[in-house]
């Protein structure tokens, strides 16, 4: 259920309601704001930033929530991981054919490489967590 919820949060962040225009409309002012001597130019690169670190931060999250639901055994699961990716990096695909026919949005092969990179790092940062703790429960440091 929570990949399900999730993958549908995704799909409303491609909405006419997320379009770059839209997000520019209350960030850049904020910016500003929290900025007042960046350049305009300089403005429009980091909102630009931030909507590339909103992709890789959905597929992050997605990609851990797909390898909770796919593990099948406790500890690191490679087999869970490789599906979570392929599976997240399907959904940005869809995702990015979806924005082709919503109006204010284009669908960037960009974007879902950015998507996979987060769905890779998900990953990794699973695998490094699995690697300490089961190095705390070798070295008699497990945690009751």
């Amino acid at each position: 259920m929570p990949v399900v919820l999730w993958a549908t949060c995704i799909s409303g962040f491609s909405t006419g309601v997320f379009t770059g225009q839209r997000t520019a409309s209350f960030l850049l002012p904020l910016l500003a704001t929290l900025f007042p001597h960046v350049r305009p130019e300089h403005l429009l690169t980091i909102h630009q930033g931030i909507r590339k670190l909103a992709h890789l931060t959905e597929y992050f999250i997605l990609s851990v929530l797909l390898y909770r639901a796919l593990r099948q055994r406790a500890g690191w699961d490679m087999r869970a991981a490789g599906l979570a990716i392929v599976i997240a990096g399907l959904y940005a695909m869809l995702d990015e054919f979806h924005q082709w026919f919503v109006p204010g949005r284009t669908a960037a092969p960009g974007d879902s490489l950015v998507d996979l990179v987060g769905a890779v790092a998900a990953q990794c940062v699973l695998a490094v967590r699995a690697r300490a703790a089961r190095r705390r429960v070798v070295t008699g440091r497990a945690i009751s």
